[in-house]
């Protein structure tokens, strides 16, 4: 493989160009102002724009990463092995499966590694079938096209854009895969970090012989040996000027963001695969343009899923509010917009993303 070379000092951006990458710029304005402590979550304020790279790929390389054989791990490249698009830790792909599901994983390889790409999966039985379809579907030698890399889980090394001094890192099972990437690099610039790594159990916990390569500065705990962690397990002696970085379920991230909010000069940022919780939600009804059919919004239920339930083949990806693939057109009604996405324009024209967005009144009547 061919390696970009890491600086032992590294410029305003991580791959060597003369302006502050766009995330640097924002942490520090952050430090700036002296807060205390952020979060990023959700991959949000990313939306596909028309200069993404999008890329045809080859599936070279399969592993089980798990040892209950439900996550697997895909090495991408491109046919002529050409150099990719560079990437830095936190970055994801959009992989454009073979069905038409849109889905997005983050890259869990080496950036330094500029000719291939890794990303790794968790088999969701039940979830909505990209899953399914990576395990099932793309042996060695598959052809798919993926979009990125993009970056809304942005990396800050202490003192090229953070404040903190050192770094303590949070995993929760397959959230491990953003982290990864974090830990290498604080590994090679000799940074002071820690990190603890959570999962249901060992067998369901990957890149366990990966992690096994950093020492005693990570933690492993699993349910099933120590029970549900708390805060005072999952951020053990953390202490004025560190970055948290932490990627998992929502209750761990609910958990650590409470603690940190206590803490005085510490850093949160964060992101988690799964949609965010409904918050004031008020239940409402959806009516089919096309059929006058009306659901039923529960106050707890996304748009989304009750389009779902009766319209199974509509399109979605994130389910958080930033890929627009779940986009459709306002006819009646007032949504309550709860993204950030959309331009003003775009709202002014109906658009509305239906997995996150409700409805401000009693009905929508949406172009469906």
């Amino acid at each position: 493989m061919t390696l970009r070379p890491v600086p032992e000092q590294l410029p305003a951006d991580l791959f060597g160009k003369p302006s502050h990458d766009r995330a640097i710029k924002v942490l520090d304005a952050v430090a700036s102002t002296r807060m205390r402590w952020t979060t990023i979550v959700n991959r949000k304020d990313l939306t596909p724009r028309a200069d993404d790279h999008r890329l045809a790929l080859v599936v070279t390389e399969r592993r089980i990463e798990a040892h209950d054989q439900d996550v697997v791990s895909l090495l991408l490249q491109a046919p002529d092995q050409r150099e990719l698009p560079p990437w830095r830790p936190g970055a994801h792909l959009d992989l454009e499966l073979p069905s038409g599901r849109l889905r997005q994983y983050s890259l869990c390889g080496d950036p330094a590694d500029s000719r291939t790409y890794r990303v790794a999966v968790r088999r969701i039985p039940d979830g909505g079938g990209g899953s399914n379809e990576v395990h099932d579907e793309l042996p060695v030698g598959s052809k798919l096209v993926v979009r990125g890399p993009r970056n809304a889980f942005p990396f800050a090394v202490p003192g090229h854009g953070s404040p903190a001094t050192r770094l303590h890192f949070v995993a929760g099972g397959i959230g491990i895969t953003p982290i990864l990437p974090m830990v290498r690099l604080a590994v090679r610039l000799g940074l002071d970090w820690s990190m603890v790594y959570t999962g249901r159990s060992r067998d369901t916990i990957p890149f366990l012989d990966e992690i096994a390569t950093f020492g005693d500065r990570v933690t492993v705990r699993t349910d099933d040996e120590h029970g549900l962690p708390d805060a005072s397990a999952l951020l053990p002696g953390i202490s004025t000027d560190t970055a948290v970085y932490c990627c998992g379920p929502v209750p761990m991230i609910t958990t650590i963001a409470d603690a940190v909010r206590e803490m005085s000069g510490v850093e949160l940022h964060s992101e988690r695969f799964s949609p965010p919780p409904i918050v004031n939600g008020r239940p409402f009804e959806i009516e089919f343009a096309s059929t006058g059919e009306v659901v039923e919004v529960p106050a707890d239920q996304s748009a989304l899923d009750a389009v779902l339930a009766q319209r199974p083949d509509r399109p979605y990806s994130c389910r958080q509010g930033f890929c627009r693939t779940c986009k459709v057109r306002v006819l009646a009604g007032e949504p309550e917009h709860r993204e950030t996405v959309l331009t003003p324009a775009e709202h002014d024209a109906g658009a509305m993303l239906i997995c996150v967005s409700r409805c401000a009144g009693g009905r929508l009547v949406l172009d469906l």
